[in-house]
């Protein structure tokens, strides 16, 4: 048993008293803010790095998949997140692909998009933010409810009361922080830390030949990144600048802070590897450099949330309309093995492609080739609904999925939904006096301005 301390007990002073506090400024969080500031409510919205955004900001990953079906011939996402793409778009921030790829129709610049979330919160008055703020702990009364989320920030230890809570921690820090159940996989997809490289777009221009995962996973190289999967992306408004999305970091647990800790100082390791074996290959020495990385590593799973229905992949790769459907997607599940073996790929069409990390790959049907392709899946609201808290929702990657259905709906186009799906319920169970759970889901499509199927 580590060894302990006992604090002294303090009076917390009360910073705001809102309608609805959520925690986690990702745009799943800054989204369920603006729905429910636009439908009345007073919002506080905790972060704890210096902007909006979570992971298309501060973590870099500038990249969104596509608002069409799966045939590509019939737009099926909008709201906040087509918007949030226009207002970058009038800002030539926006890269946007015309062909319908499974893998992103939208690129970005990561600090444009930081800088609109900040005017778009502005634009509501009713929403209050805390930025360089930690939520530490919640208290609930004697019907299980919450009623205050207490925080730390420069001004030290303060309380949040609410009458709603929404987590878009990402890593489900409330509901873990009230000691309520969640499931933690074992085989948990590994981080990634991005980060901006200038010199790629030079060497693709004057060397010859040249090939980024050649030579960054050259067996040959004692100091070559171990085999995984390497992505890269433009940044929108630089000729000379790649974003990379290289590194693994396996069999870290980013929810434990000693591993969180690890997993952040490996990623900045890989990171300048990735640059030196440019250098070294290449003699690319004054053309090559590491000019940004993120404020924190690319987590993409840590802990589940156990709620009223698990999503499972069945579910989702049937394209199953739950009749509380809020959300839908198209991205494909992608599923990022430990141990640096490789992904799993499984589209709504059928194929499924595993890579094995050292550059082969198969194809393969998981569904025959006579049956009908999906338009696209769905996420029901049953799976933002944790159990026994009646003022509580949970929005983004920490929904109750399964493995499979959770590398689908992980992306942000999928947690953006979440969020305004989550600040629409939260609204109108204020109006009603109701309990989350007691919240129609069509209710919540027709705020939204959603028809039935959501198709």
């Amino acid at each position: 048993m580590p060894a302990i301390i006992h604090e002294p007990a303090r009076a917390t002073t009360i910073a705001c008293e809102v309608d609805c506090c959520i925690v986690g400024g990702s745009c799943t969080g800054v989204f369920a803010a603006i729905q429910a500031a636009r439908l009345g409510l007073r919002v506080a919205i905790i972060e704890i790095h210096n902007q909006f955004g979570g992971v298309a900001t501060a973590r870099m990953v500038n990249v969104w998949h596509s608002l069409f079906n799966s045939q590509g011939d019939q737009q099926i996402i909008g709201g906040l997140t087509e918007d949030v793409m226009r207002r970058l778009e009038r800002r030539q921030a926006l890269i946007e692909r015309a062909d319908n790829n499974p893998s992103w129709q939208f690129c970005f610049n990561p600090a444009e998009l930081a800088c609109e979330l900040d005017e778009m919160v502005a634009e509501h008055e009713g929403i209050r933010p805390f930025l360089h703020c930690r939520m530490v702990s919640a208290q609930r009364d004697h019907q299980g409810a919450v009623t205050h989320i207490i925080i730390e920030d420069k001004n030290g230890r303060r309380a949040i009361a609410c009458r709603y809570v929404i987590d878009a921690s990402g890593d489900a820090d409330v509901v873990r922080r009230l000691g309520l159940p969640t499931r933690a996989p074992v085989d948990a997809q590994p981080p990634t830390m991005a980060g901006i490289i200038e010199g790629i777009a030079w060497l693709n221009q004057h060397q010859p030949g040249f090939n980024l995962n050649r030579t960054l996973f050259d067996p040959a190289n004692p100091r070559a990144l171990s085999r995984g999967t390497l992505w890269t992306a433009p940044l929108p408004g630089s000729l000379t600048q790649t974003m990379v999305f290289g590194t693994r970091v396996h069999g870290v647990n980013c929810a434990d802070a000693d591993d969180l800790t690890r997993a952040e100082r490996e990623g900045r390791a890989q990171l300048r590897r990735i640059v030196d074996l440019l250098r070294e290959k290449h003699g690319a020495h004054t053309a090559v450099n590491l000019t940004a990385i993120p404020a924190s590593i690319g987590i993409r799973e840590t802990h589940h949330v156990h709620c009223l229905h698990q999503l499972t992949e069945q579910e989702l790769l049937s394209g199953e309309a739950f009749p509380d459907s809020i959300a839908v997607g198209t991205y494909r599940v992608d599923i990022h093995h430990q141990g640096g073996a490789g992904l799993t790929f499984r589209y709504l069409d059928g194929r499924e492609i595993v890579t094995d990390g050292i550059g082969g790959s198969r194809e393969r049907r998981w569904r025959s080739v006579h049956a009908p392709t999906p338009p696209c899946y769905h996420v029901p609201y049953r799976s933002m609904l944790p159990q026994n808290v009646p003022n509580l929702l949970v929005a983004g990657r920490h929904i109750d999925a399964d493995r499979g259905a959770f590398g689908a709906i992980r992306v942000c186009v999928n947690c953006n939904q979440m969020g305004e799906a989550a600040g629409a319920a939260v609204a109108l169970a204020q109006r009603g006096g109701l309990a989350v759970a007691e919240v129609k889901a069509e209710q919540i499509r027709s705020v939204l301005g959603r028809d039935r199927r959501l198709s």
